[in-house]
């Protein structure tokens, strides 16, 4: 699996600017990383990880075939979404299909572009989104726990569980606290996540600052930062204007032009990085002469489960799966040394899959 981020924004941020260079700068890196537009306003992208060259050029494997990520670039958002105004239903609908929100905030000067409210204030506007979004949830939850009501009269225990969850978001909300804050207990963790509420979604803060202000930020991204850490959300600091020029350069040419600007990688990448801490996600490989290939998972997948992110008869017929840490595949120099130095494993079920891992499973049909 990979997973979808959905670009929020309000107008004049430089949202859309940002999600067209992004792809467009995937689809200008090498053939490893290919981007393809699957509607006009969604883009995969395939995801930078060096382990996975690595691994190739040690299996000598013919094709290499990153895991995937998916950006959304959602209708842009104006005060009153929640009401309708602007495309707030279409923007809240495509919400709900996302796993992460990136809100790109404007942290930039520029007096030719102008801002809906008249000023550059990222953390006000960060506000707004969230007060939509929060009052979204609101309406969804009233009309959803009248409609359990006559369920609960019949003692119905999942419409019990789920208005008991709809009224613990629904107190958070009143305090003017998103629904994330809510703690779940792990019976509850599935029916919680099912209820699909807009302020459930973990977010990633992008600032969009000036090109001379990409390394170190400006006072506008130190507040975000400073707002991010308080709220337990992550930031990242982007110029949408850079990656727009490096989204037009061949990949050597945008190397180049990335050490000139004292930046060590291009946006994506750190956008992607920022994501994946972001959704607990890691990564493991299946590696072999015809091709190797990363696979996402999320943080604690035991081996069964992770099979399944390739085929559901690998998690059926789940008997065991042969593991080579990454680290070991490589000082080994690829899989028959590392069974010579004894560093392959066969792991059951209860395995948890760790980041790098080089996997081989066996199964039944």
């Amino acid at each position: 699996m990979g997973f979808k981020m959905g670009i929020v924004g309000l107008p004049n941020v430089g949202k859309s600017t940002l999600f067209n260079a992004l792809t467009k700068t995937a689809s200008a890196q090498a053939a490893n990383f290919p981007f393809c537009t699957i509607e006009p306003n969604v883009g995969e992208v395939g995801v930078p990880d060096a382990r996975l060259d690595q691994l190739a050029e040690i299996a000598k494997s013919k094709q290499i075939i990153p895991t995937r990520m998916t950006f959304v670039d959602i209708a842009g958002l104006v005060k009153g979404a929640s009401k309708g105004e602007g495309l707030g239903n279409q923007f809240l609908a495509n919400i709900r299909e996302v796993d992460a929100i990136a809100h790109v905030l404007r942290c930039f000067e520029d007096g030719d572009v102008t801002h809906v409210e008249g000023r550059v204030d990222p953390v006000a506007d960060a506000d707004t989104i969230e007060t939509e979004l929060m009052l979204s949830d609101l309406e969804s939850i009233e009309k959803r726990r009248a409609n359990l009501v006559r369920k609960l009269k019949g003692n119905d225990k999942e419409a019990q569980q789920q208005d008991r969850l709809l009224a613990a978001a629904q107190a958070m909300l009143e305090d003017g606290k998103p629904a994330r804050l809510v703690e779940v207990d792990a019976d509850d963790d599935k029916a919680w996540k099912m209820l699909q509420l807009l302020t459930t979604k973990p977010v990633l803060y992008v600032c969009n600052v000036g090109e001379s202000e990409s390394v170190d930020g400006n006072e506008h991204s130190a507040k975000v930062a400073e707002m991010a850490a308080a709220q337990g959300n992550s930031h990242v600091v982007i110029s949408a204007q850079i990656e727009e020029e490096i989204s037009q350069l061949d990949p050597e040419e945008a190397q180049m032009f990335l050490e000139e600007m004292g930046l060590q990688e291009a946006g994506l990448d750190r956008l992607i990085r920022a994501g994946y801490d972001l959704l607990h996600l890691e990564t493991y490989f299946t590696v072999g002469p015809k091709e190797a290939r990363a696979w996402t998972i999320r943080q604690g997948t035991a081996a069964p489960q992770a099979a399944g992110v390739i085929h559901g008869d690998f998690e059926k017929g789940f008997i065991r799966a042969e593991t080579i840490a990454f680290d070991d595949f490589i000082s080994s120099g690829g899989e028959s040394g590392a069974k010579e130095a004894g560093k392959m494993r066969a792991e059951g079920k209860s395995y948890v899959v760790k980041d790098g891992d080089v996997l081989h499973f066996l199964f039944n049909t």
